[in-house]
C-alpha cells in the first residue's frame, strides 16, 4: 500500500515505499490525526468547558504562535540532533500535547497544554517544510506538494469521522476524543523514527541564520500569510461558535467538507502552480481573499435573527459558506514555499524555514491579542482589517516574477538591473 501511494504522490517516478517522499506524506497524515481534532473541538471546548470569551481565544491563540515565532532556533537545535530525527520528534510531542489537553479543562490548563502542542507542531511544520524542499525536485515540487496536502485533508477527514463517532454515536467526553486523536499521531511518529532509515543531505545546510536581502519579497509574504491566517483560524470558526451557536457537530461536518474539497482540489492546485506559475497564482489567492473578508464583515455586521434552518440561523448559513472559500484558498498558500525553492541557494533551505516560520509568527503572536478586543467591541472590524491585510499581499504578489530564480527574485529588481546595465552601456 505505501509503494502504490508514493506511486501516486511522484507521478510513478518512485517506487520503493522506505523513500523518503513516502515518510513525508506519511507524516503528513500524522498531523491532522491530533491537530485537526484538537483545532475543530477547540472553540467548543473552550466555551463549554473553560468559559472563553472573545479575549481569552484570542490570548491563547497569541500564546500558542510564540513557539511558532521562536522557530529560528530550529537551524541552533539541528546542530545537536539531526534535522529529520528532530522532525519526527517534535511530530510525536504535538500528539503528546493534544493526549493531554481534555484532561485539563480550565483557563490555565488549556494554555498549557496549547503550548505543548504548539512546540510540537510549529518545529515538525519547520522541519517538514524545510525536507520537502531539499528532497522533491524543483521541477515536480508544485504538484507533489500539492498531491502531499491532499493525503493531510484524507486524514482530516479521518479525524472528523472520529469526532463525529466518538462524540456523536458513542458520546465520549472530550478527553477522551483528544486522547484518542493524540495517540495515534505519537503511534504514527514512533513507526516513521523506527522504519524509515536516516536519510543523508544532498547539500549541506548552513547551521546559521539566514537573513538575505534577496529574500526581501519572500518574507514578506510569508508575514502576510501568518496574518491572514489568524483572522481565519482564531475568529472565523469562534464566530460560527460564539455569535452562531454552532455545535460541535455541525463545526465537525464543516471541517470534514472544508477537508474534502481539498483533497481533491489540491492535487489540482498544485498543478495550476506549475502551469501558470507563483505570480498569478498568488494574485488569483488574493484577489478572493479581498472578496472573501469583505462579505465576512458584511455577514459579522448583520443582526442574527430568529429564522432558522436545521436548528441554525440562515446567515450562520452565509458565513459557513465563506469559512468553505475561504478554506479552500489555503493550498494555493505552497505557491510561496515553490517561489522560496526557486530563488534560493539549496544550502540556505534549512535555515531560512526556521526564520521564515519566525516571521509568518510575528503576526501570529501579537495579532490574536490585539484582535480579541477589536473582538469585543466590533466583530466585523476584524474582517475588514483582514481585507486590508489582503490588499496588502496582493500588492507584494504582483512584483513576483513569471520565471523566479536565483539572480530574478522579483519584477522590481530585475527591472533596476536591467536600468543600471542599459545607463552602463
Amino acid at each position: 500500500m505505501l509503494t502504490r501511494l508514493t506511486h501516486w504522490i511522484t507521478g510513478g517516478t518512485e517506487t520503493e515505499s522506505r523513500n523518503q517522499i513516502t515518510m513525508l506524506v506519511i507524516m503528513a497524515i500524522a498531523m491532522p490525526l491530533t491537530f485537526s481534532i484538537w483545532r475543530t473541538m477547540l472553540d467548543n471546548f473552550a466555551i463549554e468547558k473553560a468559559n472563553f470569551t472573545g479575549i481569552e481565544i484570542g490570548t491563547l491563540q497569541s500564546l500558542r504562535e510564540i513557539p511558532g515565532f521562536l522557530t529560528f532556533l530550529f537551524v541552533f537545535i539541528t546542530i545537536f540532533i539531526r534535522e529529520q530525527k528532530f522532525t519526527v520528534l517534535s511530530l510525536g510531542l504535538a500528539g503528546f500535547g493534544v493526549a493531554l489537553t481534555g484532561f485539563f479543562p480550565s483557563v490555565w490548563g488549556l494554555y498549557a497544554t496549547t503550548i505543548l502542542m504548539s512546540v510540537g507542531f510549529h518545529y515538525y511544520e519547520t522541519g517538514t517544510q524545510s525536507l520537502q524542499l531539499q528532497w522533491i525536485p524543483k521541477d515536480r515540487a508544485p504538484q507533489t506538494i500539492g498531491k502531499i496536502i491532499a493525503a493531510s485533508s484524507f486524514a482530516s477527514l479521518a479525524a472528523y469521522g472520529i469526532i463525529l463517532l466518538t462524540n456523536t454515536v458513542f458520546g465520549l467526553d472530550y478527553k477522551y476524543i483528544y486522547l484518542i486523536g493524540g495517540s495515534l499521531t505519537i503511534s504514527i511518529a514512533v513507526y516513521v523514527a523506527l522504519y524509515f532509515p536516516i536519510y543523508e543531505q544532498k547539500v549541506e545546510q548552513k547551521k546559521e541564520l539566514i537573513l538575505r536581502k534577496r529574500y526581501w519579497l519572500y518574507y514578506a509574504l510569508t508575514f502576510m500569510s501568518g496574518a491572514r491566517r489568524q483572522i481565519f483560524v482564531v475568529f472565523a470558526g469562534f464566530m460560527m461558535v460564539e455569535r452562531f451557536s454552532f455545535p460541535i457537530l455541525a463545526m465537525t461536518c464543516l471541517y470534514l467538507c472544508n477537508h474534502l474539497l481539498n483533497m481533491f482540489l489540491a492535487p489540482y492546485i498544485g498543478r495550476m502552480i506549475h502551469k501558470y506559475g507563483e505570480r498569478k497564482s498568488l494574485t488569483f489567492e488574493y484577489t478572493g481573499l479581498i472578496i472573501i473578508f469583505s462579505a465576512y464583515g458584511i455577514v459579522a455586521s448583520q443582526p442574527v435573527g430568529t429564522t432558522t434552518l436545521l436548528g441554525l440561523p440562515i446567515i450562520g448559513f452565509a458565513a459557513a459558506s465563506l469559512f468553505f472559500l475561504d478554506h479552500a484558498l489555503f493550498a494555493m498558500a505552497l505557491a510561496i514555499k515553490t517561489y522560496f525553492q526557486k530563488i534560493a541557494d539549496p544550502a540556505d533551505i534549512a535555515p531560512t524555514a526556521g526564520v521564515a516560520f519566525s516571521i509568518n509568527h510575528i503576526a501570529a503572536v501579537c495579532l490574536p491579542v490585539v484582535l480579541g478586543i477589536v473582538w469585543i467591541q466590533n466583530n466585523a472590524a476584524v474582517f475588514w482589517i483582514g481585507a486590508a491585510m489582503a490588499l496588502i499581499s496582493l500588492s507584494l504578489s504582483r512584483l513576483v516574477p513569471s520565471d523566479p530564480r536565483e539572480g530574478h527574485e522579483l519584477v522590481w529588481g530585475s527591472a533596476v538591473k536591467k536600468s543600471v546595465i542599459g545607463a552602463a552601456e
